[in-house]
């Protein structure tokens, strides 16, 4: 077959030694030149060939031949099969993950991490023929007869003397199951993929709409601009007097405490007294493992600070490292504690999982057996345990104001701008969401921008109005949802009481104490011989006046 004034490469030895500058080959027949030139390379072959027939027999030479034409066949394979593998490369993954459903199960969300991975395979040259992990972590399943995919919560006792809350059984695997089962890569974010925060260095008070020196004081557009959400975004979300959180931002912290928070990036603990306000609380049950890669960190103010000197040093309390934070930005000490509470991901911004406990809680669970079970297994990145016998907020807020939680005019304020924004009671309608009302005592998260911007939102609310942030949760919850497919996993209050045990606060335990020791009486004395024993007087029975006894007494009379 002639390629002439097509420009195609024909079978001809003559058409393959040259091509045109733009890679056409030339038209015009050989000429005498090149003629004589592939006369000559001819015979250089012939001399060759000749040359190793000399010391060889043919046989040998068919052999070497053999084992040439076997080299090539074999590099032929390598290359191009590695590039039929890599175009196939998620469905590959697929099927892994069918067969072993214990295996985290992902799957690329973009094509192209795939395309560049041939051309890396291809570039360095080496033998890989599984390609690494995709890019985003999308859950996985428990294998059929695992004991907790059947597990069901067993009716609670009955126990009419105790009514209130108590804890549930939870079906945890062990803690070596699920430090495997540790996600090698994030959770996919939806909509938003690049999430900055705003510096101010002149703040301007005078808004229409509140805030503090500390959050910042955004107008009531640029808070409706934040529920706009969009792949990048730039925001509030506290220290903005500061280009790094914890130095001149308020809620300061020592240098040396933030370097070894930015060294952890892996799992944190993290939980907050101040105010001299409760008694710091041990983890138990907590495996070895954790010991060693989880970071545990108890923030204190310097009252808290000075109620523990002596009772720690280098800057730990059992596993707890102690950081003093200086300048807090509230006078309100629950409004301080929602710092660290919501914005952990600023404080610690290579962490990629956090637990968030209460100053008065006892962790009783190893942190990865928490996330395991309420983040990874139901591939959720946020989860919070809904309020044990409340599920509205309007129910909620009143209770607040009974309570005398917050002054009631601040707390009518906002849930009367919500309701402008169109809350509604809580009902059934509401499902799958079972809940308006969180127990914000636990918060458990994985480090995302999706969920980062929960928590900045929910942080800009307490900011803007009280620092009951029962109240604020279900507003910024639902306008993420209209925006994205994401939501929180609120799990019930039954198994939050599994892992953490509700400890009395500091003045408590101080009027406990000041109480009188209830008054003991001694057992009386043991008779070894019951002949001993004095039987006790007989009582008699008292007489009764009767009717014979009046007729008597009358008829004297008479």
């Amino acid at each position: 077959m002639s390629g002439g004034s097509l420009g195609i490469r024909s079978g001809s030895y003559g058409s393959l030694d040259k091509q045109g500058l733009n890679g056409v080959l030339p038209i015009q027949a050989a000429s005498a030149t090149r003629t004589k030139a592939y006369s000559k390379m001819l015979k250089e072959k012939e001399t060759l060939i000749h040359w190793i027939c000399k010391f060889a027999g043919r046989k040998k030479v068919g052999m070497l031949l053999l084992c040439v034409i076997s080299a090539a066949v074999f590099v032929w394979v390598v290359y191009f099969g590695e590039d039929q593998e890599n175009d196939n490369g998620s469905k590959v993954n697929d099927n892994l993950a069918l067969n072993n459903p214990l295996i985290n199960v992902v799957q690329s969300i973009r094509i192209d991490n795939w395309t560049s991975l041939a051309v890396s395979v291809k570039e360095t040259k080496v033998g890989v023929m599984h390609p690494p992990p995709p890019s985003y972590f999308l859950g996985y399943t428990l294998p059929p007869g695992h004991p907790c995919n059947t597990f069901t919560l067993p009716p609670p006792p009955a126990d009419k003397k105790r009514t209130g809350p108590r804890p549930c059984p939870v079906c945890y695997l062990p803690v070596e199951e699920a430090v495997a089962l540790m996600p090698k890569v994030p959770s996919f974010s939806p909509v938003i993929k690049n999430l900055t925060y705003i510096f101010e260095e002149n703040l301007n008070g005078e808004t229409e709409f509140g805030g503090s020196d500390f959050g910042g004081y955004p107008t009531l557009k640029q808070r409706n601009d934040s529920y706009d959400i969009r792949e990048s975004m730039n925001m509030h979300c506290g220290f903005v007097k500061g280009r790094k959180p914890g130095r001149g931002t308020g809620f300061d912290i020592y240098d040396s405490d933030l370097l070894e928070m930015e060294q952890c990036n892996g799992v944190v603990v993290a939980s907050a007294i101040f105010g001299a306000f409760d008694v710091i609380q041990q983890p138990r049950n907590i495996s070895e493992y954790s010991k060693q890669t989880v970071c545990f960190y108890m923030f204190v103010d310097e009252e808290t600070e000075a109620d523990l000197k002596g009772k720690y040093e280098n800057n730990k309390i059992g596993v707890w490292r102690i950081v003093l934070v200086r300048d807090l930005p509230y006078t309100d000490g629950r409004r301080n504690g929602k710092i660290p509470k919501l914005l952990l991901h600023r404080l610690f911004p290579n962490a990629r999982y956090s637990l968030w406990i209460d100053g008065k809680l006892e962790l009783v669970a190893d942190p990865y057996q928490i996330l395991e079970r309420f983040l990874w297994r139901k591939n959720a990145t946020l989860a919070i345990s809904r309020h044990y016998k409340r599920f509205d907020v309007f129910v909620e807020a009143e209770a607040n104001k009974a309570a005398g939680k917050y002054d009631n005019a601040s707390i009518d304020h906002q849930v009367e701008f919500y309701k402008r924004e169109g809350l509604t009671p809580y009902s059934e309608a509401k499902h799958p969401i079972t809940s308006d009302v969180p127990e914000g005592c636990v918060i458990i998260r994985e480090h995302i921008p999706i969920s980062n911007l929960f928590t900045c939102l929910w942080f800009n609310e307490v900011d803007r109005f009280t620092s009951r942030d029962q109240i604020s949760f279900s507003t910024v919850r639902d306008k993420i949802a209209a925006k994205t497919n994401w939501t929180v996993n609120m799990f019930l209050d039954c198994e939050r009481r599994n892992f953490v045990i509700q400890k009395y606060h500091k003045d408590v335990l101080a009027l406990l104490a000041q109480r009188a020791p209830p008054v003991i009486y001694p057992p009386p004395p043991y008779m070894a011989n019951d002949s001993q024993r004095k039987a006790p007087p007989r009582r008699r029975r008292d007489r009764k006046s009767g009717a014979r006894h009046h007729r008597k007494v009358s008829k004297e009379i008479v």
